[in-house]
């Protein structure tokens, strides 16, 4: 039984690293218009997630995510944008 555990938490940890992100080698490199999205377009970008997800599924020139962005403040407007539409975690365990 205890091998079992062993490997399900061994298979579990695969998982795991098979999902990890891997670098960026666009980030701080300017786009085709000169531009690297900041932390305001990556607040505006999590905000519009859902809807851009939506789409993205329906059209190749609809992208989720700007590689060419500025890194981890980008990367911080993202989060705090996506999380802003449920008022993040605290809102929803407050419900129950």
């Amino acid at each position: 039984m205890r091998r079992l555990g062993y490997a399900i938490a061994f298979v579990g940890l695969l998982l795991v690293v098979g999902c990890a992100a891997g670098p960026n080698g666009l980030a701080n490199v300017a786009n085709a218009e000169g531009e690297v999205a900041g932390f305001w377009l990556g607040l505006w970008h999590g905000a519009i997630s859902p809807i851009t997800f939506i789409i993205s599924l329906f059209k190749d020139t609809v992208h989720f995510y700007e590689v060419h962005n500025s890194g981890a403040l980008y990367n911080l407007g993202f989060v705090l944008g996506a999380g802003s539409l449920g008022g993040g975690s605290g809102a929803a365990a407050s419900r129950k």
